[in-house]
């Protein structure tokens, strides 16, 4: 052992050159005693190149591959952290065409749909004018022998005589218009004819406040002429205090992320012409088609909040703000059709009102009575209806009446709750969405009509209303 020893410490003096490259191995042979092995590259190992390149090499490729990083990152992540902004910008404009596109390409649809509907209607009616012309003509009554004049009321009967005696027709001849059921010894189609008659109601009184009878063909006044236009508010002060007339007619188209804009016409003709005489710039932005117009003022909610606020349009300022405690807003509790209609605020022959809902109320609807001035919460009711199960809804003479879908042609105005009673019923009275996308109706009490926004085109509803039941 000790010579062995002895020979690798020559080894090591004598090729002190090389000793960086001498390697030394300990490991127990196969009888378990330690063995050491040593071993010396020769003059012509020496002298060749090592196969890795050297530490040298090593280092140079680390370099170069630190460097191919930066370059990397200099020519691709540099390029999108400069052009983010541009391209976001472009992205968020390709998607805004997108979608005018398509709803445009949706409106496309809905007109070739009614198109062909009045088409069908239009075939419908010639061949039902052409099996008319077919039919044989009735037989003709026998002439009646003259007599004394007809009485203003028929003898033993109640009913007033009909209109139909002496309205002319459109050549100026009222003896084809006369009404048959006053004609003596008619044929019994006369007198089935006047069993019909006879049991139509008397004529609603439309001088007090009663419930709500029927609701008639809606009529359209102005079709909207850009995108933001798909939903919005319109409006006339039924109680309107100078400097405007109630003849001023308002609108706020409702899409857009700050809207502010409140148009006005001078009237109804000057509404379907598309000239305002006024634009005001409101101090905070509108949330969604909750707004009325009430004495002067524009009540709405203001965007992403409960506060309620009452701009003045005389001064052209904010007269009064005031949050409606507990309210859900934008999108906590809206209508079936959305739109952030949370706080929808209206005013009737009572006063004025707002209809939400809040998480004590579970998402039924609230109703309160509002102060004009103040917007303080003078009394509340809860009802058994949910808020988002309605499509809209309209307060008339203290009622809230609700209308089942905004999108149906044929739909219904299906529930009325009573703040004199405190009690709620289901209805059925027939109601129209004529162009299916109907997102805002509000009742005008000087009119005795509902103003709606349907699909870009602001239309109208006249209202009749039963007598007033004695409390």
């Amino acid at each position: 052992m000790l010579l062995l020893l002895s020979l690798c410490v020559c080894v090591l003096l004598l090729g002190g050159g090389a000793e960086d490259r001498a390697t030394l191995w300990r490991a127990n042979d196969r009888t378990g005693r330690c063995q050491y092995t040593f071993t010396v590259p020769g003059p012509a190992e020496a002298s060749c190149p090592q196969t890795g390149g050297g530490p040298e090499v090593e280092g140079l490729n680390a370099r170069l591959s630190l460097l191919e990083v930066l370059v990397a990152r200099l020519s691709g992540g540099g390029d999108a952290a400069a052009g983010g902004p541009a391209r976001s910008g472009l992205q968020e404009a390709l998607d805004r065409t997108t979608g005018e596109r398509n709803l445009l390409r949706g409106e496309k649809e809905r007109l070739e749909q009614e198109l062909e509907g009045l088409q069908r209607r239009v075939e419908e009616m010639r061949r039902e004018a052409e099996l008319l012309r077919s039919r044989p003509c009735p037989p003709q009554t026998p002439a009646v022998p003259p007599g004394p004049p007809l009485p203003d009321r028929p003898a033993g009967g109640s009913s007033p005589r009909s209109h139909l005696v002496t309205r002319p027709n459109r050549q100026g001849d009222s003896s084809s218009l006369r009404d048959s059921a006053w004609q003596l010894g008619g044929s019994p189609g006369f007198q089935e004819l006047k069993a019909e008659v006879t049991e139509v109601p008397a004529p609603e009184d439309n001088t007090g406040c009663g419930e709500l009878v029927a609701v008639g063909e809606p009529v359209t006044h102005r079709k909207a002429d850009s995108i933001a236009g798909k939903y919005g508010v319109w409006m006339q002060d039924p109680e309107a205090v100078a400097p405007y007339g109630p003849a001023m007619v308002w609108r706020v188209d409702t899409i857009g992320s700050d809207v502010r804009q409140l148009f006005g016409y001078d009237d109804m003709e000057q509404l379907a012409k598309g000239f305002p005489s006024k634009v005001l710039i409101l101090p905070e932005p509108v949330e969604s088609t909750g707004a009325t117009m009430y004495r002067g003022s524009l009540y709405y909610q203001r965007r992403r909040s409960r506060s309620l606020i009452r701009y003045d349009l005389a001064t052209e300022s904010t007269a009064a703000r005031r949050d409606l405690p507990h309210a859900g807003f934008h999108g906590q509790f809206p209508y079936s059709w959305g739109g952030y209609t949370d706080i929808d605020l209206s005013a009737d022959e009572r006063g004025l009102w707002a209809v939400y809902s809040t998480n004590k109320a579970k998402g039924a609807i609230v109703i309160s009575q509002l102060d004009p001035h103040s917007l303080q919460v003078k009394r509340s009711w809860e009802t058994g209806v949910r808020k988002n199960s309605v499509a809209n809804t309209f307060m008339v003479c203290g009622r809230l009446y609700a209308v089942a879908s905004y999108t149906a042609p044929d739909t219904a105005v299906n529930y009325v709750y009573d703040t004199g009673t405190g009690r709620g019923k289901s209805i059925a009275l027939p109601f129209r969405n004529k162009y299916r996308y109907n997102s805002m109706v509000d009742y005008n009490l000087a009119q005795r009509r509902l103003f709606a926004w349907d699909n870009f085109h602001m239309v109208t509803y006249d209202l009749r209303l039963g007598r007033q039941q004695a409390q």
